[in-house]
């Protein structure tokens, strides 16, 4: 923090706080640190630079001052109940999330919904311009607050601004149906340095920058008009997004954690193959792919119950969403009717959880898991494939892994499939169970060399080496 000031040399905006308000059991109200890779990758950056931390509290018309909790700054932006139906629900999840995730589920285009996600921007772009001291470095996160970056770049051309995009970046064929194109471009072209989780997500903006707008640019930058004659340079480029691997690792050294594990697979009956899913459940994920391509082993015999198991985490999300609420019901109806087919009274065929879990649990199920499937259709990252082999310290385990998740660039040791190739995908399921112990140690020694060469440090840390040195031009 400035002291001449009270404002903050670093700034971090993201849709929410990093905290969740708890209520304990006597009734009183306390601010409990969220789990996540973003708060953890970005909390030491906070303390050097006794930073703040601008986002929505996660309730509705509930205004809170700005506060400290568990050693950070923390900005509330207060959020309407109608602000949060058009803005979040409806423009950012129900038009760009569809749409930047390759339409799998069609994007709803609605114009009030649009002026809603422009007004929640301009406010989380003036209680940034507030919070932050003269000079600062302003880092702003992800695709609900794509207007931002403009909106405060007017607001306070003196600092620095980085934005980071967690979701894909669609190809211009896709991109170019959002009526509202041009602003979300300009709105991201406000920043200094964009990042992006694969180089494929940098290229399709370099598209979309040309076909709008015709700036001259040379990868990985973009000469964008200064309004006085001349030009500033935006860098635009690939910086995949990683996990605190030494924390994932450390749970999984715990004897109770390797214990509970043990006690998973005795639960399960001690099938000779556990298989795991893990996700948010969400369209985009192939939830139903890999179900469907079990329940095709399980039908031609290739699997059979007892000896291999499926455990689907599917926790909940966007609950009063349509499309999520029809894929809990078609998800739910698939894993009963495989259940009534193929178990047995001591062996479920899939063991599916509807619910989230702490992180220790997590972690007790990837070391129960013999084959990690992370099928998604599309996807920026999947921190659960890192998070995965961060966790497989006995280097045994494998990995059938999207191509079309970002995940996909730099895990290759992984068994890498099309989810939508249901053959394929069943292929890979059947190596996957008959790997020899050999195959699988090398494999996942690559995997976990890869992971730790790449952790959420360094992520944070080469975004914003770019963004100082952007800055001190």
């Amino acid at each position: 923090m400035s002291p001449s000031t009270g404002r903050f040399d670093f700034v971090v905006v993201s849709n929410r706080l990093p905290v969740d308000r708890v209520i304990d059991p006597d009734g009183s109200a306390r601010w409990q640190r969220s789990p996540g890779g973003l708060v953890t990758a970005l909390e030491p950056v906070m303390r050097a630079a006794d930073g703040a931390w601008v986002g929505w509290p996660g309730k509705a018309d509930v205004e809170v001052e700005p506060f400290e909790a568990d050693d950070m700054h923390l900005v509330p932006v207060a959020l309407s109940a109608g602000e949060v139906e058009r803005y979040y629900e409806g423009f950012s999840n129900d038009t760009l999330w569809p749409l930047y995730h390759d339409v799998i589920s069609p994007p709803a285009y609605h114009r009030e919904w649009w002026e809603s996600y422009r007004a929640v921007n301009e406010r989380f772009a003036r209680a940034s311009a507030e919070a932050a001291a003269p000079n600062a470095t302003v880092w702003v996160q992800d695709y609900q607050l794509q207007l931002v970056p403009s909106m405060l770049r007017a607001l306070r051309p003196d600092l620095t601004i980085g934005f980071f995009n967690h979701i894909p970046f669609p190809p211009y064929g896709i991109f170019s149906q959002l009526p509202w194109r041009r602003a979300i471009v300009e709105g991201l072209l406000g920043a200094d340095v964009i990042g992006f989780q694969r180089a494929s997500d940098a290229a399709n903006f370099f598209s979309a920058v040309r076909r709008l707008f015709g700036y001259g640019m040379r990868s990985p930058e973009v000469r964008v008009p200064d309004g006085q004659g001349g030009h500033r340079t935006v860098i635009a480029k690939a910086f995949p997004i990683s996990i605190d691997v030494e924390s994932f690792e450390e749970i999984a050294r715990r004897p109770e954690v390797i214990a509970r594990a043990a006690q998973i697979r005795h639960d399960l009956g001690d099938p000779g193959t556990i298989m795991l899913g893990v996700d948010r459940l969400d369209y985009t994920k192939g939830i139903g792919h890999r179900l469907k391509a079990f329940g095709e082993l399980l039908r031609d015999g290739s699997a059979r119950t007892g000896e291999v198991a499926l455990v689907q985490v599917a926790s909940p999300s966007r609950e009063r969403v349509e499309a999520y609420m029809q894929l809990r019901d078609e998800i739910e109806l698939t894993v009963g009717r495989l259940n009534g087919d193929y178990s047995t009274i001591s062996h479920p065929a899939i063991s599916y959880l509807h619910h989230g879990y702490p992180r220790e649990e997590m972690v007790a199920l990837y070391l129960a898991a013999d084959v990690m499937l992370v099928t998604a259709l599309r996807d920026g990252m999947n921190l659960v494939a890192k998070e995965y082999v961060a966790c497989r310290h006995d280097e045994d385990g494998v990995l059938i892994l999207s191509e079309f998740a970002g995940a996909a660039d730099e895990l290759k040791n992984a068994l890498l499939v099309n989810p939508h190739d249901i053959e394929g995908l069943k292929e890979a399921m059947l190596r996957a169970i008959a790997m020899p112990k050999r195959e699988r140690s090398t494999r996942m020694r690559a995997l976990r060399r890869r992971v730790r060469e790449n952790d959420v440090a360094r992520w944070s840390q080469s975004f914003l080496d770019t963004l100082r040195h952007v800055g001190s031009r």
